[in-house]
């Protein structure tokens, strides 16, 4: 198979490393980013033990990262996948939303919906025919989990903004995925006084994420592990 080109937001830990890894491994050729330029000098110096890597630090929220973000694509000669992985939280723990401050509300809606959508609108130009999306999604999207309402809606508003762009794209691939509860950073923010020692790794996500892209199944929402 000729060699593909990802690129993968949020890549320095967690799904976004997995997956990564697991492209790396299978010859893929990455862009990543990640807003904490060690942690991503350190998976860039891993994963180029495989493949060729292009890694830009910074925030896919800035308009100017994300014009790099092309850039890069265009250098490695187009994208075959794009994987929004990049978001975040919220406070931790999380408020209930009468108490959430409506500030940071705007910020977690800015970094889970419109930095992806900006990504894709920068890099559109970059994709090469066939090209797949994956946005990266949760069951808090769907479940009214108590604490959650601030992140889950983003989520929720993320899943419709995806839907809609599977309408207006009917020959692309757009998948909306829930990788499912994983033992990740993010994962533990959420649950500062649990131990989330139980929870799975998040490489146990990783062979769902690779069928997706290795098939030609309907854009739409899927659960990773199933």
């Amino acid at each position: 198979m000729a060699t593909r080109t990802a690129l993968i937001t949020g890549a320095s830990r967690g799904l976004g490393l997995a997956l990564a890894r697991e492209l790396a491994q299978q010859n893929w050729r990455l862009v990543i980013n990640a807003r904490g330029a060690e942690a991503l000098e350190n998976a860039h110096n891993e994963l180029v033990n495989w493949t060729k890597v292009i890694a830009i630090a910074g925030d896919v929220t800035d308009a100017e990262h994300r014009e790099a973000l092309a850039r890069a694509a265009h250098e490695m000669g187009g994208l075959d996948a794009v994987i929004n992985n990049a978001g975040m939280l919220g406070p931790s723990p999380q408020p209930a939303l009468l108490d959430y401050p409506l500030d940071v509300l705007a910020t977690v809606y800015r970094a889970n919906v419109i930095a992806p959508l900006g990504v894709l609108q920068a890099v559109r130009h970059a994709l090469n025919p066939g090209a797949c999306i994956i946005n990266i999604t949760s069951d808090a999207a769907r479940e009214a989990y108590p604490g959650w309402g601030g992140y889950g809606s983003s989520k929720a508003a993320f899943e419709q903004l995806s839907n809609v762009l599977a309408a207006e794209h009917p020959n692309w691939r757009i998948y909306w995925v829930d990788p499912g509860d994983m033992r990740t950073q993010m994962h533990q923010q959420a649950f500062p006084a649990e131990d989330i020692g139980d929870r799975p790794l998040p490489e146990t996500s990783v062979p769902g994420f690779v069928k997706l892209l290795d098939s030609h199944y309907p854009s739409g929402r899927y659960a990773a592990r199933e």
